[in-house]
């Protein structure tokens, strides 16, 4: 799966439309193998995009757990910190 697309159950505040269907886009992207489809093609991958997230957000919404929410805050400095050790730090 995309590295780019990432975990947006169970936080605080939740997941925006607009993040979920970033994600659905990296996945379409992703599945077709193209992050730009050809003209004849538009329809059909914007199509997609759109079902996938339709889908992404009907799942986000019914999921249930019992664990406490995440912090966005948190979890941003956790996958910088994260990115800091792996790559060094940037200029």
């Amino acid at each position: 799966m995309c590295r780019n697309i990432k975990t947006l159950h169970n936080f605080e505040p939740p997941a925006t439309d607009e993040e979920i269907r970033s994600a659905a886009l990296q996945y379409v992207r992703k599945l077709s193998g193209s992050t730009k489809p050809s003209r004849v093609n538009e329809a059909v991958f914007e199509r997609a995009i759109d079902e996938v997230a339709t889908a992404s957000m009907r799942l986000l919404r019914e999921l249930v757990t019992n664990a406490p929410p995440r912090d966005r805050e948190e979890e941003a400095a956790r996958r910088h910190a994260a990115a800091v050790k792996r790559f060094g730090i940037a200029s």
